[in-house]
């Protein structure tokens, strides 16, 4: 028997019958050599039930990415196994949910290493500061699992829209400042459990000013006047949150940014502070 044949040979099963070898494409060797560092599927969709801090759980629908790592004698890897996994596993996502799905992608599809990322709308009822009417607020949230050199590591990401007011344009002008809604981005790596709500509660709370759903009159008066009396650069916004996550030890590693979508500008104002704490 040739080479040739006796790999088609070995990367073969029955089918679901039993009637009939199939091959094995995908488990096939390849001679190029060349390893892949991250293969797998992107943007399917999935119901998912995560942890709400004030109703105890939320339903969202999440959109998935899940890779593994390719070997380079190996000429694919089983993309059906992805869904498979995805399927099979609870809708209630956890940390420890989550870092379960991770070693069973890794382990049904023998790799090293592993990412899965899940990204979905998250709400909060929010309430105005002066009349109390309550509306809801979305949030773009990414949790991402890693599995690397033999264990996992956990990331949130929380994308914070806020208003800021230019302290520049406050110090110069006679009356007035220009202000724009910005968006704060925080990405965490997480020791122990860390409620969504605490880092858009973070971010909030270090802007000019929150933005809500629903305002009335008199909201709208406070939250301006808030603004105004609140002025922050990206710089101040990026530099007063990554001193608070510094202080938490529940976080090892950040990345916070901020966004500026500035009103007299047809640019963006940007600024990134990151810090990996265990390597501090």
């Amino acid at each position: 028997m040739s080479q040739s044949a006796r790999m088609n040979s070995a990367n073969t099963n029955m089918d679901t019958a039993g009637n009939c070898e199939i091959a094995d494409v995908q488990g096939s060797p390849d001679l190029r050599r060349i390893p892949i560092q991250k293969v797998g599927i992107k943007g399917i969709r999935h119901p998912v039930q995560v942890r709400d801090r004030a109703n105890l759980v939320q339903h969202t629908i999440a959109t998935f990415n899940m890779y593994v790592n390719l070997p380079h004698n190996f000429k694919g890897t089983h993309m059906s196994r992805f869904v498979r996994i995805l399927n099979n596993h609870e809708y209630e996502i956890t940390v420890e949910s989550f870092k379960r799905m991770l070693f069973e992608m890794t382990e049904t599809l023998d790799a090293e290493s592993g990412q899965i990322e899940m990204s979905f709308p998250y709400f909060i009822k929010k309430t105005a500061p002066i009349t109390k009417v309550r509306s809801l607020m979305d949030y773009e949230i990414t949790l991402t699992g890693k599995f690397e050199n033999g264990s996992p590591s956990m990331y949130v990401k929380v994308v914070v829209p806020v208003t800021s007011l230019c302290p520049c344009s406050k110090e110069i002008s006679e009356y007035g400042a220009h202000n724009q809604r910005s968006h704060v981005t925080l990405e965490v790596r997480t020791r122990t459990f860390v409620w969504i709500e605490e880092l858009i509660d973070l971010a909030e709370n270090q802007a000019s000013s929150q933005v809500y759903g629903l305002l009335k009159r008199p909201d709208e008066k406070f939250v301006t006047e808030r603004a105004f009396d609140n002025p922050k650069f990206v710089e101040d916004m990026v530099r007063d949150i990554a001193g608070l996550l510094n202080q938490d030890d529940r976080i090892e590693a950040y990345i916070v940014e901020s966004e500026n979508f500035e009103s007299i500008h047809n640019h963006s104002a940007y600024a990134l502070v990151e810090k990996d704490k265990l390597k501090s």
